[in-house]
C-alpha cells in the first residue's frame, strides 16, 4: 500500500465520519432534544481535546465560507457550498493518480447545488408560513384589544419586516405594498392576495377573504384570522410529525448508501487495494460505474417515496 492510496482511504474515512455526523444531526428527535436541553448548563460531553477539535473545525468552516463569499463577489454570481466538490475531486485525483475523482466532483457539483437550492426553498417557504401565522395571530390580538384593523395590520406587517428582513426584492415589494395599503386606506384584500402569491404565504389569501367578509358583511375579523392561523398551525404540526416519522427510514437509507465506503475501508485494512482495482483496471471501472448507477437509482427511489409521503 503506497502513500497515495493510504491518504485516499483516510480521506474517504473522514468523509464517512462527516456523513454520519450530518446524518445524526438531521434526525428530528435528536434536534428536538438538543433544543429542549440547550440551556441545562452542563459541560460538553466528549473525549479529551474534543473542544479543541471543534474549534479547529469551526475555523476551517469559517475559512471556507470566507473564500466562497470572496469568489462570489469577484465572479459576480452566487457561489454555493457545492463548489467544494471540485477541489475535493482534484485532491482525490492527485492522491489516486486517476482522472475519475475530478470528473465525479464536476458531475456532483450541479447535483448537490440543485439539492441545496431545493432545501433552501423549502426552508424559506416554511419561514414564510410561520410568519403568516404570527401575522394573523398578532392582528387578531390587536383587534380584540380595540385597535382599528388597518392600524393593527400595519403594525403586524412592520414587525414582520423587521423580523425577517426580506432579502428577496419581490417579497420586500409585496410587503411594502401591503403596508402602504394598510396605512393609507388602500385595497388591503388585493394587497394580501398579491403577497399570497409568494410560495409559503398562501395563508394570506384566506386572510384577504376574511378581510372582505368582515368589511362587507360585518363578521368578526379576529375570529376569522384566528381560524386561519389555527389551520396553518395544524398543517405545520402535521408536516413536522410526518417528517419525524420519515426520519428513521431516511436515516436507514443514508446508512445503506454509505456501506460501499465501509467496504472500501475494510478492503484496505485487509490489504486488497480496492482503490487501485476500481480506478486503474477495466473490470474495476465497470464495477464502479454500475455501483454508482445503482446507488443513484436507490437514492432517487427512496427520496421520491419520502416526497410522495410528504405531499400526500
Amino acid at each position: 500500500m503506497n502513500t497515495a492510496e493510504t491518504l485516499a482511504v483516510l480521506s474517504a474515512a473522514l468523509c464517512v465520519a462527516g456523513g454520519l455526523w450530518s446524518l445524526c444531526t438531521t434526525d428530528e428527535a435528536l434536534r428536538r432534544a438538543r433544543l429542549m436541553f440547550a440551556d441545562c448548563g452542563r459541560p460538553p460531553v466528549g473525549p479529551p481535546g474534543w473542544a479543541r477539535w471543534q474549534s479547529y473545525a469551526g475555523q476551517a468552516r469559517a475559512v471556507l465560507e470566507r473564500g466562497r463569499k470572496q469568489a462570489a463577489h469577484r465572479l459576480g454570481v452566487p457561489v454555493g457550498p457545492e463548489v467544494l466538490c471540485l477541489p475535493a475531486g482534484l485532491l482525490l485525483g492527485l492522491l489516486t493518480h486517476s482522472p475519475l475523482p475530478p470528473l465525479a466532483g464536476a458531475v456532483a457539483m450541479p447535483l448537490l447545488g440543485r439539492q441545496l437550492r431545493a432545501q433552501h426553498r423549502r426552508s424559506e417557504n416554511e419561514r414564510w408560513q410561520e410568519s403568516v401565522i404570527t401575522l394573523c395571530t398578532a392582528v387578531a390580538g390587536d383587534l380584540r384589544a380595540g385597535r382599528p384593523p388597518d392600524a393593527a395590520l400595519a403594525d403586524a406587517v412592520e414587525r414582520m419586516r423587521e423580523a425577517r428582513g426580506f432579502g428577496d426584492p419581490q417579497a420586500g415589494e409585496c410587503m411594502s405594498r401591503l403596508l402602504a395599503a394598510a396605512r393609507f386606506g388602500g385595497d388591503v384584500p388585493a394587497a394580501l392576495r398579491q403577497a399570497a402569491r409568494r410560495p409559503g404565504a398562501y395563508g394570506l389569501a384566506a386572510a384577504a377573504a376574511c378581510w372582505e367578509v368582515a368589511t362587507v358583511g360585518g363578521a368578526g375579523l379576529a375570529d376569522g384570522l384566528d381560524r386561519v392561523a389555527a389551520a396553518l398551525r395544524a398543517e405545520r404540526d402535521q408536516l413536522e410529525e410526518l417528517r419525524a416519522a420519515l426520519a428513521g427510514p431516511r436515516s436507514t437509507a443514508a446508512m445503506l448508501a454509505l456501506l460501499p465506503v465501509f467496504g472500501l475501508v475494510l478492503g484496505w485494512t485487509m490489504g486488497a487495494q480496492p482503490l487501485r482495482v476500481l480506478l486503474h483496471t477495466p473490470s474495476g471501472q465497470v464495477c464502479l460505474a454500475v455501483g454508482v448507477v445503482l446507488e443513484g437509482l436507490g437514492l432517487l427511489w427512496t427520496s421520491s417515496i419520502a416526497r410522495a409521503a410528504e405531499k400526500g
